[in-house]
Order: structure tokens, then sequence, then C-alpha cells
């Protein structure tokens, strides 16, 4: 498909939400989709800086194949100026990193090669590459192989239609229940990304969120309540919800990392909003998946590490009842 479209004398770029208008010789506000006479080019097309072998539950998905390998890619460049990046090395880069090129097959050829069950898009905005992310992901499915996006959620309707068949399983951060936040500090649209998010229900791609708390940022019982509603109400009161502390990083180094009481905090609105699954990252806790009817411990979990996998057929060995998520690769 081509990912852009004539609009007078610009073309526009179809793949976030920015939909960035473009005249010759100009990059869109992610640095890396320039427009090269009647064509916009993805610059980092075959180009990523990472590719990487990690367990699926670092992406995080704890309900979506657990134990296993995803081939983690990810190229330079965002859409959105997060202060708090903790990638920002990569996403905020303006000089392209062009030396290797990974084609498509190529990729496919590694997951297969150190038996990864999955292809995760991730590390930096997938979207600002999803020309590349969709050839590796058709490959993939060829191959037996499950397709993974790790996304701040602002990708374009076009891209949004895209995904579906394509990808098999999102993690989108929704980073705040702040209108303003999102438009004059993160560089996006919280009303886009919410839409999106009930999008990706509606279509069964399979769906779980990160919020990183930020200090003083969007840790009110008012906001976390918001984000924890949202998800119970519009997406489902089993959608896992990764709730994330954040380490002082990029431009934000004067905040304090986040305390494990505001984690806690954060779990207890979680759970009082009918939220079934919520899970808390980057303190190196144990995470079991618990049984929503019984509250029998489903998965046992170690940092990103599976201890024991309890469940039968993706259905608690004690009371029968089914896990949301998928568990067959």
């Amino acid at each position: 498909m081509d990912y852009f479209k004539t609009e007078g004398s610009r073309l526009v770029c179809l793949l976030c939400a920015h939909y960035c208008r473009l005249k010759e010789g100009q990059c869109g506000i992610c640095g890396v989709n320039k427009r090269v006479g009647m064509h916009i080019e993805n610059l980092v097309y075959a180009h990523p800086v990472v590719l990487h072998v990690d367990p699926v539950e670092k992406k995080p998905l704890y309900h979506f194949l657990p134990d296993t390998r995803a081939l983690s890619l990810g190229t330079i460049g965002c859409n959105f100026v997060c202060p708090f990046c903790q990638n920002w090395r990569i996403s905020q880069e303006k000089n392209l990193h062009t030396k290797e090129y990974v084609a498509p097959m190529n990729v496919v050829e590694m997951a297969l090669k150190y038996d990864c069950a999955s292809i995760a898009y991730t590390y930096n905005e997938p979207t600002i590459f999803y020309p590349y992310a969709h050839d590796i992901a058709l490959l993939a499915h060829k191959s037996g192989i499950k397709n993974i996006f790790v996304s701040n959620g602002f990708a374009s309707h076009e891209v949004m239609d895209d995904m579906v068949g394509i990808m098999d399983s999102v993690n989108i951060d929704l980073k705040s229940f702040n209108h303003d936040y999102y438009k004059k500090v993160l560089g996006g649209n919280l009303e886009t990304v919410l839409e999106n998010l009930k999008y990706f229900k509606r279509n069964d791609i399979w769906l779980e969120i990160t919020t990183l708390i930020v200090p003083t940022k969007n840790d009110s019982d008012e906001e976390l309540g918001a984000i924890a509603s949202f998800i119970a109400k519009e997406l489902g009161n089993e959608t896992p919800w990764h709730i994330s502390a954040f380490h002082p990083d990029y431009h934000e180094q004067g905040l304090p990392s986040t305390s494990i009481e505001t984690l806690k905090r954060a779990e207890a609105i979680g759970y009082k909003a009918g939220l079934k699954h919520i899970y808390l990252g980057n303190v190196g806790r144990e995470n079991p998946t618990r049984c929503a009817t019984c509250n029998a411990v489903l998965i046992e979990r170690r940092g990103f590490e599976v201890m024991e996998n309890h469940l039968v057929e993706g259905h608690c060995p004690t009371c029968n009842t089914k896990l949301a998520g998928v568990f067959d690769a």
C-alpha cells in the first residue's frame, strides 16, 4: 500500500495521526519519513539500530504466548517528544544509521534461527517504520511467527486498518489521562489514543496497556482512577494493566523515581475500578497471573522469567475458567 496521499502541492504522510503535510525535501515530525519527489521515503526501512532476542514478558506482554521468545527490533525516530523517554538515545536521534541493511526476510530468518514465537516492533515508535514492520509481519505469518506492536497508540486510521490480520498483539502506552499534557508535553492527542485502543479491542487484536507512572505528572488518584476506569469499561476488566516505575532520565532527571508505595496505590485504584490483572513493572517484583474467578496462581514469574505455568490449554486447573489472552502459537 502507499503510505501517503496528495493534497494540493503537498504529500500527506499516512503513517501516524499527525498526518504531516510535506513539501519537497521535508521530513515529518518523526524525522524519518521524507518527501522525495512525488513519494514519501521511509529513511529507516531495513535499517534497525536494535535487534535483540527478549522474553515476550519484557514487552511487556503477560497474557500472550508466555515463556516464549520475541525477536525485538527498533529504528531511530519517534512521533512523540516525551521528556521522560527511557529510550531517548534512539527515539530522539536525528542522525540516520544506514550502514547495516537487514531485509524483511533476514529478520524472519533470524526469528526462526533463535526459536522466536514472535517478532516485536518496539524500542522506538514502530508506527514511524510501519512500511518495514508491515513487510516483515506478512513474511512472519507465512513462517508461523506472530507479530507484536509496542506503541504509543498514535497510528493513523489507515495504518490501524492495515494492522488487522497482520498484528497479533499490541502493548500500548496510555501515558496520561490529561488532554493538555498529551498535547503540550508529549506531542500527541489523548482522544486519538483512546479511540485507537477501542479499535484494537473491537478487532480482536490482543491488547495490554502500560502506564509509566511519573511522579507529579500523572500519579494523582484522580488521573490513575480515570485510566483504570477507562480500561475496565471500554477495553474490558480482564485487559492487563502494567503500571511501571519511572527512573530519572532524559529531560526529567530532577524527578524522583516512582516509589513502591505509589505503585501499590495505583494497583489498589485499579482493583477498585474492577481490573482483574495488574502488574507492577521496573521494580523486580514477582508478578503472578491469577485466575479472575478463584484467585489461583496460574503463571508464576520472577522478573521477566516464567517459573511455572499452571495453565491447562489456557484454562485455570482449579476451576476451569479461561484466562483472557493468547496461549497457542
